[in-house]
């Protein structure tokens, strides 16, 4: 029998009642139900966790000891089960650097390519680089001026973890005495290099030390061709204390020291490597410092020698923005970097020249004289408003003077006089910036920055030399800003326009980028583009990104465990992914799938129906079959929504708008200079197919874009766009998003919504705690007096079990209360303060329904479909859905002034269809109390509920960015081209038309005719 279900016998996780049930193995199982009624709870909590579990417990010890351990679930018994992948809603990366295609590895296929086959231009003049000889080496070395010292030195180990003993006493028999460790000088024949094996290091020998000069050009021929011999054909110049203009004249591809180890934060301009003070004060260039000095790296390979550049070896790792070796050294691979805004600096024009620098003070001296000199350099008065003087002195101001500026500044001994240029306001700040040791100097100056692309990479991470290495006449530059569709257009039949020797090298790594790429496409992700951050995506494309690379892995007999993969995902686009996990279920795979969406329970090959309520309610299985079977089962809730015995209500009016909001020239990613008004004081829904703009609207300009502009706020770079207009008309902005509402489980629903304070002052009140003299500090649990000291008001303790999991046991001197004895003896209505966090939001409301405050806040979580969670649920236990909500709640219980525009996106995630009813109730509420709500939405009961909507597409990345159509839902419904309204037509009773889904709004006779 187990070969054919996965059994479960007495699961009680959570709130799952000793539940048996049997899932059939290699099919696509459904589980469904109300939010919180034990859905996760079976899949992940009790399947999932038990297949990992045994999958780690059948490793060595020593390797267990190494992984990340999981809990034996509270169950009696899994049988059946097979190796668990699961597939959930945790965002790839949180990291800056991490984007599309480092997560789908796509990025390290692309710089083996390149790094293979690439031919390398120069960035100057975009010639193609050819090989340089030793002759050439030296005819450039001797460029410098006579007598510059310099050493030549063989780079012989670059980036690699080792002692190198071996190696040091190699070179010594060889009569090599020294060299450069990480930058740091040593002498073989006295030091013994004492390096950690567990770090990367740079050892250069030095081949000689030399005086430029004519005379010398043999001994300098002979120590390059030397050091080009033992670095196989790459060598470094050291030029210790480097002439004016040295960096142009050689023209080298300029060297950074890249060992873990190597010694010194600042690097020279002109591109030292950042080693530390030279360590033997005898030599003549060991007094130069890492700021000082200039190393230039010399290739046999490659060197442009019309503009004097050369290059480094390529490597794959030129092509790595996590690398110094390609990593643009502006920016240091992040894309963007701080600069000075000199629209933060000058924000009132109007004001004259003692005010208007607002970083300024005219009351301190040293400002006072310098903006004193300047007016009077120029002859103006420093009265004079700043928007009256003369374009160019106002940029001579910012930026700098042209010509010297007589600076005098009385002290006690008279007037000082000095002649010099002004360096100008903007560049002031900006070298203090980089300069000052003084924290608050620094955060000072910063309240006068703005985040803004690097200009020296314009965003790409890379540095000039990797920019110009093309292959088929594209940079990978190029090809990361291409999105998924348009690169896999880009790669096919690549092979037929390169030349034999490059075919043949590149055929394999063409081969795994085109699936690569097949496989993305194949899951709605071919919108997105490869440079895009990884923070960004969304849960959903985070979920799909994964589920793309378990396609391609091709494994059969696993079990899937999957976390609503559907949300985020168009109706259109909704079908290409249930074609994958049939393709993934048609590969002899088990597909279990926590999801709320009616198409994919059509596709599904069996459900299982949770509930009948929310958290203590549910927990039982209220149907298991077929679609047909979970439609007709009498107590299932989402049976009387697929059968259409219950639905979403439509409004019968729709609002007016009172004003708008006009975003005017939207450019950000791919968007098409798009124009669109914004109604005030109405429930707006944004929609479209996937990557049409939707979050790019609303999150990169108009939230970004009200952010700057009302608060102010520097730390926010805009989307690309000409103008928000109108907004005087709104008050606040609020973005409520599906971030965590804490990172610690010490943060719970009750203290994010402030329900706790509430509660803490009621014990306060209370007639013992009074007698005792309790304030309501005793009652938290984060503050020493009330808590238990044993676990730290955790309730648990967490043991270590080294080879096993780490076992969390309830304290034994609290049993799991968190408070101690004397907190625990003050009751409310008979129960304590642990008890009060253990209730659900439900039973809390019922328990304190004479305190209205509480009453009040309680019944908010309770209408955004929250009543089943416990009020001391840890925060980190929470989905992003449900931490949205919480959030959502909390907004609701603010003093509400009207005039706020709340930007929601995507709220409907994770909820059944009876809560989305709760849900959109609340958001009629907001609107009703005077406010503006904006929604991005797939879910087309909410969609329906808008009384605007706002079309984005007509398709996804470059062939999206366009508005397709605005108005009521209705209006949406009767254009031919929006994607949406079609699928709208079967939900609005004042349209005839029929949409793609019109004979889905009752049951399927059977259930064949899917």
């Amino acid at each position: 029998m187990s070969k054919d279900y996965i059994e479960v016998r007495g699961a009680e996780e959570h709130n799952l009642t000793d539940l048996d049930v049997r899932i059939p193995r290699e099919e696509f199982t459904v589980v469904t139900g109300l939010s919180g009624s034990g859905k996760s709870s079976l899949a992940f909590e009790t399947v999932y966790a038990e297949g990992q579990r045994r999958y780690i417990e059948s490793l060595s010890a020593y390797a267990r000891n190494f992984l990340g351990q999981m809990d034996k679930p509270q169950v009696e018994s899994v049988e059946g089960l097979s190796p668990a992948i699961s597939i959930d809603q945790k965002n790839a990366a949180n990291n800056p650097r991490s984007t599309v295609g480092t997560v789908t590895e796509l990025h390290d296929y692309l710089r083996l390519l390149y790094a293979r086959i690439g031919n390398p231009h120069c960035p100057e003049c975009g010639r193609e680089v050819g090989e340089q000889s030793a002759q050439q080496m030296v005819r450039r070395i001797l460029e410098l001026p006579e007598g510059t010292r310099a050493k030549i030195a063989a780079p012989v180990v670059r980036d690699q973890k080792g002692a190198f003993e071996d190696l040091f006493a190699d070179l010594q028999s060889r009569g090599y005495a020294r060299v450069e460790v990480d930058g740091e000088r040593y002498d073989l024949s006295f030091d013994d290099p004492d390096l950690d094996e567990n770090y990367d290091h740079t050892i250069d020998v030095i081949v000689d030390r030399i005086e430029v000069s004519a005379d010398e050009r043999s001994r300098i021929t002979d120590s390059v061709e030397t050091a080009l011999e033992e670095a196989d054909g790459v060598i470094k110049l050291i030029v210790p204390d480097p002439p004016a203009e040295a960096a142009a004249e050689l023209g080298g591809s300029t060297a950074r020291s890249t060992g873990d180890l190597a010694g010194g934060e600042e690097s020279a301009a002109d591109g030292e490597d950042g080693a530390g003070d030279d360590a033997e004060s005898a030599d003549p260039d060991s007094t130069a410092t890492a700021a000082d000095r200039l190393v230039v790296e010399f290739s046999e390979e490659l060197a442009c020698t019309h503009c004097n550049i050369d290059f480094s070896e390529i490597e794959t790792r030129s092509f790595s923005f996590n690398s110094p070796h390609g990593a643009c050294p502006e920016c240091e691979g992040i894309g963007s970097t701080k600069e000075v805004d000199e629209d933060l600096v000058v924000q009132d024009p109007s004001k004259p020249l003692t005010d208007v620098f607002e970083a300024w003070s005219y009351n301190r001296s040293y400002y006072r004289t310098r903006i004193d000199s300047v007016a009077a350099h120029f002859g103006v008065s420093v009265e004079t408003p700043f928007e009256d003087l003369d374009p160019a002195v106002r940029e001579q101001f910012l930026y700098g003077t042209d010509e010297q500026v007589v600076f005098e500044r009385q002290t006690k001994n008279g007037v000082r006089r000095k002649e010099k240029r002004f360096e100008g306001v903007i560049p002031n700040l900006q070298r203090r910036h980089v300069e000052t040791e003084s924290q608050s100097t620094r955060e000072h100056i910063e309240d006068y920055m703005a985040v803004t692309t690097c200009p020296a990479c314009e965003g790409t991470r890379l540095k000039p030399q990797s920019r110009s290495v093309l292959v088929d006449g594209t940079p990978i530059t190029a090809v990361n800003q291409l999105s998924i569709g348009d690169a896999r257009e880009h790669f096919e039949g690549m092979e037929g326009t390169l030349s034999e020797r490059d075919r043949t090298i590149a055929e394999e790594i063409l081969k795994e980028i085109r699936a690569r790429l097949g496989f993305m496409e194949e899951v709605g992700l071919e919108y997105l583009t490869l440079d895009r951050e990884a923070s960004t995506l969304s849960g959903g494309e985070s979920q799909r990104i994964r589920l793309a690379t378990q396609v391609g892995s091709g494994l059969v007999g696993v079990l899937y465990v999957l976390d609503e993969p559907s949300i985020g995902l168009h109706q259109r686009d909704n079908d290409r992914l249930l074609n994958t996990l049939e393709g993934l279920r048609d590969l002899g795979n088990t597909l279990l799938v926590v999801e709320h969406d009616e198409e994919t329970m059509r596709r599904a090959d069996s459900i299982i129906d949770m509930g009948p309520g929310p958290g203590k309610r549910g927990g039982e299985i209220v149907a298991q079959g077929d679609f047909e079977d979970v439609c007709e089962a009498p107590k299932s809730v989402t049976g009387d929504y697929l059968s259409g015995r219950k639905s979403v209500p439509v409004p019968e009016d729709r609002r007016e708008r009172d004003g708008e909001l006009a975003i005017r020239g939207a450019r950000q990613h791919n968007l098409d200079d798009l124009d669109v008004a914004i109604p005030l004081g109405v429930f707006t829904a944004i929609t479209g197919v996937s990557g049409s703009g939707k979050s790019t609207l609303m999150h990169d300009v108009l939230y970004k874009g009200l952010a700057r502009e009302m608060n102010d706020n520097t730390s926010v770079d805009p989307g690309d766009h000409d103008a928000i207009e109108g907004i005087d008309a709104v008050e606040t902005v609020r973005l409520i998003d599906q971030s965590p509402i804490g990172r610690t489980p010490r943060s719970n629903p009750a203290t994010y919504t402030n329900v706790f304070d509430g509660i803490r002052e009621l014990f306060a009140e209370t007639k013992l705690a009074k007698q005792r003299g309790y304030e309501k500090g005793r009652f938290s649990f984060n503050v020493k007096g009330g808590r238990c000291e044993e676990c730290g008001g955790q309730g648990t303790v967490t043991i270590e079990m080294n080879f096993l999991s780490d076992v969390h046991v309830p304290c034994e001197e609290c049993g799991g209360d968190r408070y101690n004895d004397e907190t625990l003896e003050v009751t409310y209505k008979g129960k304590t303060i642990a008890d009060v966090l253990e209730m659900s939001v439900e039973e809390a409301h019922e328990f304190f329904e004479s305190h209205e405050g509480l009453r009040r806040r309680l019944k908010l979580l309770l209408d955004v479909g929250l009543g089943y969670m416990r009020l001391g649920q840890p925060s980190t236990t929470l989905s992003g859905g449900e931490a949205q909500r919480v959030k959502l709640a909390e907004e609701l219980g603010k003093r509400d002034s009207g005039d706020t525009l709340y930007l929601l996106d995507e709220p409907t995630t994770g909820l059944h269809k009876e809560d989305e009813r709760k849900l959109i109730e609340v958001l009629h509420r907001l609107v009703d109390n005077g406010n503006s709500v904006v929604v991005i939405e797939h879910e087309l009961d909410l969609v329906k509920n808008a009384d605007h909507v706002i079309d984005l597409g007509p398709e996804g990345g470059d062939g999206g960015g366009e508005l397709v159509a605005a108005g009521t839902p209705e209006e949406v419904a009767r254009e031919e081209d929006s994607h949406t309204g079609r699928y709208l037509r079967d939900l609005l009773p004042a349209i005839d038309a029929e949409g793609p889904r019109s004979d889905r709004r009752k049951p399927a006779a059977a259930p064949g005719d899917d």
